[in-house]
Protein backbone atom coordinates (compact mmCIF):
# COMPACT_ATOMS: atom_id res chain seq x y z
CA UNK A 1 0.00 0.00 0.00
CA UNK A 2 2.85 2.24 0.36
CA UNK A 3 4.46 1.46 -2.83
CA UNK A 4 0.95 2.57 -4.36
CA UNK A 5 0.65 5.85 -2.64
CA UNK A 6 4.46 6.75 -3.04
CA UNK A 7 3.79 5.78 -6.59
CA UNK A 8 0.50 8.27 -7.24
CA UNK A 9 2.65 10.71 -5.03
CA UNK A 10 5.58 11.07 -7.30
CA UNK A 11 3.74 10.22 -10.60
CA UNK A 12 1.51 13.19 -9.95
CA UNK A 13 4.30 15.46 -8.80
CA UNK A 14 6.00 14.57 -11.98
CA UNK A 15 3.23 15.59 -14.31
CA UNK A 16 3.89 18.79 -12.68
CA UNK A 17 -0.14 20.14 -12.87
CA UNK A 18 0.38 23.07 -11.16
CA UNK A 19 3.55 23.95 -12.70
CA UNK A 20 1.61 23.30 -16.34
CA UNK A 21 -1.16 25.71 -15.25
CA UNK A 22 0.73 28.94 -16.60
CA UNK A 23 1.98 26.64 -19.92
CA UNK A 24 -1.85 25.53 -20.54
CA UNK A 25 -3.46 28.84 -19.89
CA UNK A 26 -0.69 30.06 -22.36
CA UNK A 27 -1.31 27.55 -25.05
CA UNK A 28 -5.45 27.92 -24.59
CA UNK A 29 -5.20 31.34 -24.26
CA UNK A 30 -6.86 31.78 -28.63
CA UNK A 31 -8.93 28.86 -27.46
CA UNK A 32 -12.73 29.71 -27.20
CA UNK A 33 -13.82 29.32 -23.34
CA UNK A 34 -16.65 27.05 -23.84
CA UNK A 35 -14.32 24.85 -25.83
CA UNK A 36 -10.96 24.93 -23.19
CA UNK A 37 -13.04 22.64 -21.30
CA UNK A 38 -13.26 20.07 -23.67
CA UNK A 39 -9.42 20.71 -25.26
CA UNK A 40 -8.17 19.75 -21.73
CA UNK A 41 -10.02 16.57 -21.18
CA UNK A 42 -8.83 15.38 -24.46
CA UNK A 43 -5.29 16.24 -23.89
CA UNK A 44 -4.91 14.50 -20.76
CA UNK A 45 -6.57 11.39 -22.08
CA UNK A 46 -4.35 11.73 -24.94
CA UNK A 47 -1.42 11.93 -22.29
CA UNK A 48 -3.33 8.88 -20.00
CA UNK A 49 -3.30 6.88 -22.91
CA UNK A 50 0.43 7.37 -23.98
CA UNK A 51 1.72 6.41 -20.37
CA UNK A 52 -1.05 3.15 -20.21
CA UNK A 53 0.86 2.10 -24.08
CA UNK A 54 4.15 2.76 -21.83
CA UNK A 55 3.45 0.50 -18.96
CA UNK A 56 2.16 -2.46 -21.24
CA UNK A 57 5.13 -2.25 -23.79
CA UNK A 58 8.07 -0.97 -20.95
CA UNK A 59 8.94 -4.47 -20.73
CA UNK A 60 9.24 -5.42 -24.13
CA UNK A 61 11.09 -1.84 -24.79
CA UNK A 62 13.37 -2.64 -21.94
CA UNK A 63 14.43 -6.20 -23.81
CA UNK A 64 14.37 -4.95 -27.10
CA UNK A 65 17.10 -2.25 -26.59
CA UNK A 66 18.85 -4.16 -24.05
CA UNK A 67 18.08 -1.66 -21.48
CA UNK A 68 18.59 -2.74 -17.73
CA UNK A 69 16.44 -1.54 -15.35
CA UNK A 70 18.91 0.58 -13.25
CA UNK A 71 19.82 2.39 -16.49
CA UNK A 72 16.49 3.71 -16.64
CA UNK A 73 16.50 4.43 -13.19
CA UNK A 74 19.79 6.75 -13.39
CA UNK A 75 18.45 8.12 -17.08
CA UNK A 76 15.37 8.99 -15.36
CA UNK A 77 16.30 10.53 -12.38
CA UNK A 78 18.63 12.97 -14.66
CA UNK A 79 15.57 13.72 -16.90
CA UNK A 80 13.93 14.48 -13.66
CA UNK A 81 16.80 16.21 -12.08
CA UNK A 82 16.85 18.64 -14.98
CA UNK A 83 13.21 19.23 -15.30
CA UNK A 84 13.41 19.88 -11.33
CA UNK A 85 16.00 22.42 -11.57
CA UNK A 86 14.17 23.94 -14.53
CA UNK A 87 11.02 24.77 -11.89
CA UNK A 88 13.18 25.91 -9.28
CA UNK A 89 15.05 28.31 -11.30
CA UNK A 90 13.56 29.78 -14.19
CA UNK A 91 12.17 33.06 -13.86
CA UNK A 92 10.90 34.10 -17.59
CA UNK A 93 8.50 33.18 -19.75
CA UNK A 94 10.16 31.81 -22.53
CA UNK A 95 9.33 28.27 -22.06
CA UNK A 96 6.07 29.31 -22.57
CA UNK A 97 4.41 27.11 -26.11
CA UNK A 98 3.69 29.14 -29.12
CA UNK A 99 -0.24 29.05 -29.30
CA UNK A 100 -1.44 29.01 -33.36
CA UNK A 101 -4.67 31.73 -33.19
CA UNK A 102 -5.99 29.59 -35.74
CA UNK A 103 -6.12 26.37 -34.79
CA UNK A 104 -6.51 24.69 -30.43
CA UNK A 105 -3.51 22.47 -29.31
CA UNK A 106 -3.40 18.83 -30.45
CA UNK A 107 -1.52 16.62 -28.83
CA UNK A 108 1.91 18.63 -28.67
CA UNK A 109 2.25 20.80 -26.92
CA UNK A 110 0.01 20.05 -24.12
CA UNK A 111 -0.34 16.02 -23.80
CA UNK A 112 3.77 15.50 -24.91
CA UNK A 113 5.67 16.73 -23.44
CA UNK A 114 3.94 18.98 -20.62
CA UNK A 115 2.11 15.86 -19.65
CA UNK A 116 3.16 13.00 -21.02
CA UNK A 117 6.83 14.28 -20.86
CA UNK A 118 10.45 11.98 -20.45
CA UNK A 119 10.31 11.90 -16.53
CA UNK A 120 6.39 10.47 -16.29
CA UNK A 121 6.84 8.41 -19.33
CA UNK A 122 10.64 6.98 -17.80
CA UNK A 123 8.57 6.53 -14.08
CA UNK A 124 6.19 5.09 -15.75
CA UNK A 125 8.64 2.52 -17.15
CA UNK A 126 10.58 2.46 -13.95
CA UNK A 127 7.16 1.79 -11.56
CA UNK A 128 6.42 -1.01 -14.53
CA UNK A 129 9.72 -2.72 -13.59
CA UNK A 130 9.81 -3.21 -10.43
CA UNK A 131 5.71 -3.44 -9.40
CA UNK A 132 3.05 -5.56 -10.76
CA UNK A 133 1.08 -4.19 -13.90
CA UNK A 134 -2.26 -3.35 -11.95
CA UNK A 135 -0.54 -1.44 -9.05
CA UNK A 136 1.37 0.62 -11.41
CA UNK A 137 -2.08 0.81 -13.81
CA UNK A 138 -4.12 1.89 -10.84
CA UNK A 139 -1.08 4.73 -9.91
CA UNK A 140 -1.39 5.80 -13.12
CA UNK A 141 -5.00 6.75 -13.32
CA UNK A 142 -5.07 7.92 -9.87
CA UNK A 143 -2.27 10.51 -10.53
CA UNK A 144 -4.08 10.90 -13.75
CA UNK A 145 -6.82 12.12 -12.28
CA UNK A 146 -5.46 14.38 -9.87
CA UNK A 147 -3.26 15.68 -12.57
CA UNK A 148 -6.61 16.46 -14.30
CA UNK A 149 -8.57 18.30 -11.14
CA UNK A 150 -5.76 20.01 -11.08
CA UNK A 151 -5.90 21.53 -15.05
CA UNK A 152 -9.36 21.42 -15.60
CA UNK A 153 -9.74 24.32 -12.71
CA UNK A 154 -6.39 25.76 -14.59
CA UNK A 155 -8.01 29.38 -15.25
CA UNK A 156 -10.02 29.65 -11.83
CA UNK A 157 -6.51 28.53 -10.07
CA UNK A 158 -4.54 30.89 -11.91
CA UNK A 159 -7.02 33.92 -10.67
CA UNK A 160 -7.04 32.53 -6.80
CA UNK A 161 -3.16 32.12 -6.50
CA UNK A 162 -2.22 34.52 -8.71
CA UNK A 163 1.57 34.57 -10.38
CA UNK A 164 2.97 34.94 -7.18
CA UNK A 165 1.04 31.62 -5.51
CA UNK A 166 1.22 29.69 -9.19
CA UNK A 167 5.44 29.91 -8.70
CA UNK A 168 5.74 29.67 -5.18
CA UNK A 169 3.90 25.85 -5.75
CA UNK A 170 6.18 25.40 -8.82
CA UNK A 171 8.89 25.84 -6.81
CA UNK A 172 7.90 24.06 -3.79
CA UNK A 173 7.31 20.69 -6.50
CA UNK A 174 10.83 21.47 -8.15
CA UNK A 175 12.73 21.08 -4.88
CA UNK A 176 10.59 17.50 -3.95
CA UNK A 177 11.33 16.43 -7.64
CA UNK A 178 15.09 17.12 -6.92
CA UNK A 179 15.25 15.05 -3.82
CA UNK A 180 13.42 12.11 -5.96
CA UNK A 181 15.41 12.31 -8.71
CA UNK A 182 18.26 11.83 -6.34
CA UNK A 183 16.97 9.02 -4.69
CA UNK A 184 16.18 7.33 -8.40
CA UNK A 185 19.94 8.03 -9.43
CA UNK A 186 21.19 6.40 -6.34
CA UNK A 187 18.73 3.31 -6.51
CA UNK A 188 19.91 2.91 -9.78
CA UNK A 189 23.92 3.02 -8.79
CA UNK A 190 23.07 0.59 -6.03
CA UNK A 191 21.97 -1.71 -8.41
CA UNK A 192 24.32 -1.37 -10.62
CA UNK A 193 27.07 -2.29 -7.73
CA UNK A 194 24.68 -5.27 -6.61
CA UNK A 195 25.59 -6.69 -10.01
Amino acid sequence: MDSFISSVITLALVMDGFGNIPLFIAALKKVSPERRTFVILRELLIALGIMIFFLFCGKWFLRAFGIHSYSLSIAGGIILFLISINLVFTTDDSAEPKSDPKDEPFIVPLAIPLVAGPAALSMVLIMAAQHSKMVTLWAVLCASVINMAILMCSFSLSKLLGQRGLTAIERLTGMILILMSVDMILGGIAEFVKR
